[in-house]
């Protein structure tokens, strides 16, 4: 700490300090931010400190009464976007993003499962503020409060762009190309501290704005290649199967792939999911790979077959895109296309979204009779929801392709009694512990549902397909998975949890196991093809599920992927059956080829690539090649 005039302290280092060991203890204390050397530690310590010395740096420009104000609405300021992170994390495990923060429209939503993660004890978060109110309007005798020359300006500043190049140097011994290869926000954060990286994030949002403006349909050309290279033929015994069916997509909220066919205290947990698996495909190495949107980035993956944003959620960022999504080449064959879900149109942007993606009809809150009865924690309870969903089902013209979307099991995963079919888990753990009677709940929704498409007539002219769209218990409840999974939750099994159901359940098939790697990017090929839809010449990343030549490779948003015999996350490789480390030449050869397909996904995106597949007339000749699923007329 900086002296001035024998014992005397200058306030803005009183404030730069407070700040930077608050910060570095809410580091140990409220991440989860794996160190694994000494020098990591010291990065991380010292990491917050170029930035802070800068911000109060400016109120050295300032006279005594406007430099107290700024040093106190600045120290508030950067404190909240601490605690902001915070609560963010507790939940996602995720540090937010720019684009997060402009999704207000989700705030008026978010009700109960914020009040879960807030704590009477928070407001220790802001007790450094606390202290310079307090010594501001005290005065005590050892705060300095001279005009400072500009030689001491220059000084100070020197001292904190030498702090920050340090820094960035260590960073970058410590991970080369930091700033322009990386998915991961902790690892930023690690190296580079929270406030500095909100700043690096600020940078990439410009950036990304700035790209559809300067993109142009070169930049297809060797995605287009690339995507075409790729592609893996369908199954001639399956291609067509389902053609001319309805289409039934469930997305089951939160519902991780650890609940298929396992019980809790000796209760199953999903009873009816385990029957219907019998007589459907079951895909048991399946994954989500959404980011920081969530329900909604998987609806993106499964009517795209593109990736999600490392960044906030494209359902926000994006939703004036032009897309080839499912939706809208089926219209081109006579399919009729709605979603069903009982909350706000505008949560998640979807009313504007789904005009995007080509859907004919949104079935939203206003469409629901939603009372205190009837509702749960996010909303209408699912059995209601699938029990009025039925009449909108009716009165849509067939074929159609349809998206139901379920709430009840949704974090903070509240349940009445009334409800309750299996008693909580016992860890201790209430977000744990409670996640399993809204598992058991949603089950018996889905079951009820499937019965009144039997009694209604729609079960057989329909292709039912249950996907889970992420993940429920996120890491920041390892120690409780720890004890109902029997074994440490570590970055290896932290991957395997990502795994969630697929179910398609297709009118006289017989069911199956397949356990081929896969993940949400590749229903949509899929699916298409089971409707004698051809997708050679689409711009999908995902493949058909059913093809013999599928690749089993799949890659998450945060750029880990999965292969058939090996898992790749937080830089290391695992041998898949043992979980053991192994040699890095055994992931190597996939780890350009996953940064390849996020990069060119990303591009599409932020470039708005697809318009000029649109504008060309690509598209539709393409889709003439086709040969019509079903009768348009």
């Amino acid at each position: 700490m900086k002296k001035i005039n024998g014992s005397k302290f200058s306030l803005i280092i009183i404030a730069t300090v407070l700040l930077w060991l608050k910060t570095y203890i809410v580091y140990k204390t409220s991440f989860d931010i794996k160190i694994e050397n000494w020098k990591q530690e010291f990065i991380l310590f010292i990491n917050p400190l170029s930035f802070l010395l800068f911000i109060f740096g400016i109120s050295l420009l300032l006279k005594e009464k406007n430099r107290n104000r700024y040093i106190l609405i600045t120290s508030f300021f950067i404190s909240f976007v601490l605690f902001a992170n915070v609560v963010f994390y507790r939940f996602f495990n995720d540090f937010i993003t720019l684009p997060v923060l402009f999704q207000t429209s989700n705030m008026s939503d978010l009700g109960s499962s914020v009040n879960e993660l807030l704590s009477l004890t928070d407001f220790l978060y802001f007790a450094d503020f606390i202290i310079l109110v307090l010594l501001i309007a005290f005065k005590p005798s050892f705060i300095s409060y001279r005009q400072f020359s500009k030689v001491d300006r220059r000084a100070y500043f020197l001292i904190a762009i030498a702090f920050a190049f340090f820094n960035l140097g260590l960073a970058e011994t410590e991970r080369p190309q930091l700033l322009t290869r990386t998915f991961d926000r902790e690892m930023l954060v690690k190296n580079i501290g929270t406030y500095n990286y909100h700043i690096y994030d600020a940078f990439l949002q410009s950036k990304s704005s700035a790209q559809r403006a300067l993109a142009d349909g070169s930049e297809l050309v060797d995605i287009d290649n690339y995507i075409h290279a790729n592609y893996k033929k369908p199954n001639d015994e399956m291609f067509g199967v389902a053609k001319g069916k309805n289409v039934i997509l469930i997305s089951m909220e939160s519902t991780q792939g650890f609940v298929i066919n396992e019980k809790v205290n000796g209760q199953e947990i999903t009873p009816f999911l385990n029957d219907f698996i019998k007589e459907s495909y079951y895909f048991d190495q399946f994954y989500h790979q959404t980011g920081q949107g969530k329900t909604s980035d998987s609806e993106f993956l499964i009517d795209n077959s593109l990736y999600p944003l490392s960044r906030g959620a494209v359902f926000f960022t994006h939703s004036g895109n032009e897309y080839t999504a499912t939706p809208n080449i089926l219209k081109e064959f006579g399919y009729y296309s709605a979603t069903l879900h009982a909350n706000s149109k505008s949560f998640w942007n979807r009313d504007i979204m789904y005009d995007s993606f080509g859907y004919d009809h949104f079935y939203s809150l206003t469409d629901y009779d939603v009372n205190d009865e009837n509702s749960v924690g996010w909303g209408l309870k699912d059995v209601d929801f699938f029990e009025q969903s039925i009449a909108h089902l009716k009165e849509m013209p067939q074929p159609f392709y349809t998206k139901f979307i379920t709430l009840t099991n949704h974090h903070p995963f509240e349940l009445g009694e009334e409800d309750s079919l299996i008693d909580p888990y016992t860890s201790g753990n209430k977000t744990v512990d409670n996640y399993f009677p809204t598992v058991r709940y949603m089950d018996e929704a889905i079951k009820q549902f499937i019965e009144r498409l039997k009694v209604e007539g729609l079960y057989e002219d329909s292709i039912i397909i249950l996907y889970g769209d992420h993940y429920g218990i996120s890491q920041n409840h390892n120690k409780a998975m720890s004890e109902f999974l029997g074994e440490e939750v570590t970055p290896f099994v932290t991957t395997q949890l990502q795994r969630v159901p697929l179910i398609i359940h297709i009118p006289g098939q017989e069911g199956k196991t397949i356990s081929t790697v896969s993940g949400q990017i590749d229903v949509k090929p899929t699916l298409l093809h089971l409707l004698g839809i051809q997708t050679k010449d689409n711009i999908d990343f995902g493949s058909d599920l059913f093809s013999d030549d599928k690749m089993e490779f799949t890659v998450l948003r945060d750029g880990s992927f999965i292969t058939k015999d090996y898992i790749y996350t937080s830089e290391t490789c695992y041998d898949k059956q043992s979980g053991e480390l192994t040699d890095m030449d055994a992931c190597a050869p996939f780890i350009e080829k996953a940064a390849n397909e996020l990069e060119y996904s990303d591009k599409i995106i932020y470039g708005d690539l697809l318009r000029f597949y649109e504008n060309d007339g690509l598209r539709n000749s393409k889709l003439l090649e086709n040969e019509p699923a079903i009768d348009a007329n």
